[in-house]
């Protein structure tokens, strides 16, 4: 699948399978994210891979959105990182390009995804980090729920003509 070609027909994927995504595969999806731009080339991410499900099936008791987590074999925290800024307050671009790297690789591999948003929500950052133990220079951005699909979506397009702006407002 070309790059266009995952963009233009990514979706969210909020039902999964059973089968489990393999550490060869993710290591992959990780390193998309990690190519992601960030300003001053800070990288100021870290990512934590969630499969143990004790751990996958307490996150909707703090993330209303996230009830896709009981059946996902696996999820991928991006947290952005305090004390690897250069530049104060973009870790959020840096983070968020990461995500949709992710995101357009997991597409590619075949997989199904969805990301769930963390930050800036405080009863989502809280506990995220509290039940991840994650140190206070660390911010939950987004936790991306990940497996084979078990259902499939027509491509949606979301082209509008009527926001797109010439020279000059």
């Amino acid at each position: 699948m070309d790059a266009l070609q995952a963009m233009l027909t990514r979706r969210s994927i909020r039902r999964y399978t059973d089968d489990p995504v393999p550490p060869d595969q993710v290591d992959r999806l990780l390193a998309a994210a990690m190519a992601a731009p960030s300003a001053g080339n800070q990288q100021p991410w870290h990512f934590v891979v969630i499969r143990e499900r004790a751990l996958l099936d307490a996150i909707p008791k703090f993330h209303p959105h996230s009830g896709m987590l009981r059946e996902a074999p696996l999820a991928l925290l991006v947290c952005g990182d305090l004390s690897l800024e250069k530049y104060e307050g973009y870790w959020i671009q840096d983070c968020s390009a990461a995500t949709e790297n992710l995101l357009l690789a997991a597409h590619a591999e075949g997989l199904g995804a969805v990301w769930l948003g963390l930050h800036p929500r405080p009863e989502r950052v809280q506990g995220m980090r509290e039940l991840l133990g994650l140190p206070e220079s660390v911010i939950p951005l987004a936790l991306i729920a990940l497996g084979h699909p078990a259902e499939a979506k027509d491509p949606a397009s979301r082209f509008d003509p009527s926001r797109v702006h010439h020279d000059r407002w």
